[in-house]
């Protein structure tokens, strides 16, 4: 393939790739946006592999790699069950990382001898920052791959002086940056290249681990974004213009989200990178946090007069949360709204920005289980319609339908913007107990007059309110 032809493939392919994008960006054309990334990464991989810099020899060791690489991929699209695909995706992300390291430093033995002057001193600033956002992403993912399956608990690990710390680090880099800058030789600029990968995989493990497990949808999209900016790092390097344009294209896309979700949290994004959010710290005692504690018993519901409140309704709204998620509930989920519907009930979703572990996470398992897009509202356009909906019911979610955020001006979660399900004529809640949510705060919610507890795992809870709905 020649230069030219390659150059119009990795147009094409970019093309693609903000055409996916863009049809990402809604659930009606997210199945076309997967398609436009899929066939513009096909176009892009060919376009490399049969481009004019690489040699013939070394197609068939490339070729081997895609298979070993792809067959892998194809068994964990397999097999991953959709409740897994947050850490999938974190997975995935530390993958990343580790390409960008792996290829900076072969890009630094390979090329630097070669360059002198300015270009020299260019490109091992690419490859320096490049390793240092690389080594970040991938210690920083293997950790938040740890906390979303559980083997990390979610609580933070706060280590006394941790800014000071972190300062301190970025200080040794700065210096090892310019060691490494002023190297005579490769062996010379190996070591300080070395001291800087291992300080910025501790500074990875670090920042995750200090980060709470309700601050984990915002963690997410932040490694995606890392992720991003370490592939464009890698296209610096190597002088690959599709990769700085891909990297890019996902770095800003996954700042962005980031912002997003940390406006749907009331943080902002240094107080999520500060951690402390989510740490299951019990609920706070005396003083002017006792008058903002919830008082009273909770109400037990069962499952057939759940399913008695909700044929009786005119309107409902489903909010799901993580524990539908883990319940794996979502396609009896779909049942019950398809069977309220049928008998002339209103059925809507709220689906709330950062429900879930990762953004968009009840959208994907909600789409899995074939509900209509249709009836499937964002946060700000189904809040205001509470008041007249005559059963809201609550799978699995905590934090994101406390009215704490707004009654309790000292919560953990002031502030947050949050589902407002206790405006309807009665809410039920679906839970296994009454433990607090990632906020680790307890939910005022739970003991209002109109509001009912139905306790029990989900997923059997929801297969005997539909077999009580079609009795």
């Amino acid at each position: 393939m020649s230069q030219s032809l390659a150059t119009v493939a990795y147009l094409g392919a970019a093309i693609l790739f903000i055409l996916s994008l863009g049809g990402l960006s809604n659930p009606e054309t997210s199945r076309r946006g997967n398609l436009f990334g899929m066939v513009g990464m096909a176009l892009a991989v060919l376009a490399t592999v049969f481009g004019p810099r690489v040699d013939a020899g070394g197609i068939a060791w490339i070729v081997g790699a895609l298979v070993v690489g792809g067959g892998v991929g194809l068994y964990a699209a397999k097999v991953v069950k959709m409740t897994q695909m947050p850490e999938l995706v974190a997975l995935m992300h530390s993958l990343v990382g580790l390409a960008a390291c792996l290829v900076g430093f072969a890009s630094y033995v390979d090329t630097s001898i070669q360059l002198a002057g300015a270009e020299k001193a260019i490109h091992e600033v690419e490859i320096y920052v490049g390793i240092l956002i690389g080594a970040v992403t991938f210690s920083g993912s293997l950790i938040a791959f740890g906390k979303l399956n559980g083997r990390i608990g979610g609580k933070p690990l706060l280590l006394p002086a941790r800014h000071w710390l972190n300062l301190l680090a970025l200080l040794v880099v700065v210096w090892f940056g310019r060691e490494f800058l002023h190297a005579e030789t490769v062996a010379d600029g190996m070591l300080p290249l070395v001291v800087m990968t291992v300080i910025a995989l501790l500074f990875g493990v670090h920042m995750v681990m200090a980060i709470g497990g309700a601050d984990m949808p915002v963690v997410v999209s932040m490694l995606n974004s890392y992720s991003g900016w370490a592939a464009a790092a890698t296209g610096f390097m190597l002088g690959n213009d599709l990769l700085i344009v891909t990297g890019a294209l996902v770095g800003s896309s996954g700042a962005i989200l980031s912002y997003i979700m940390c406006q749907a949290m009331n943080r902002n994004f240094i107080s999520v990178i500060a951690g402390g959010f989510g740490s299951g710290a019990p609920a706070r005692k005396g003083g002017a946090a006792a008058a903002a504690e919830p008082q009273g018993e909770v109400a037990p519901v069962s499952a057939v007069e759940t399913a008695e409140l909700l044929r009786e309704a005119k309107s409902a709204i489903i909010v799901p949360g993580y524990g539908m998620a883990v319940a794996q509930a979502q396609h009896t989920v779909n049942e019950i709204t398809r069977t309220l519907r049928e008998k002339g009930v209103a059925v809507r979703f709220a689906i709330h920005p950062v429900a879930g572990r990762m953004p968009g996470h009840m959208n994907v398992l909600l789409a899995e289980a074939k509900v209509p897009y249709d009836i499937v509202m964002e946060m700000d356009e189904i809040n205001e319609d509470f008041p007249e909906t005559d059963v809201a019911i609550v799978i699995g979610a905590n934090d994101i339908v406390n009215p704490a955020a707004q009654d309790d001006p000292e919560s953990p979660i002031a502030g947050m913007p949050v589902l407002e399900v206790w405006k309807a004529k009665t809410s039920i809640v679906m839970k296994r107990s009454m433990a607090s949510g990632y906020a680790g705060v307890d939910n005022p919610l739970f003991y209002k007059d109109n509001n009912r507890m139905l306790f029990g795992d989900a997923k059997k809870m929801l297969d005997e309110v539909l077999g009580a709905l079609k009795s």
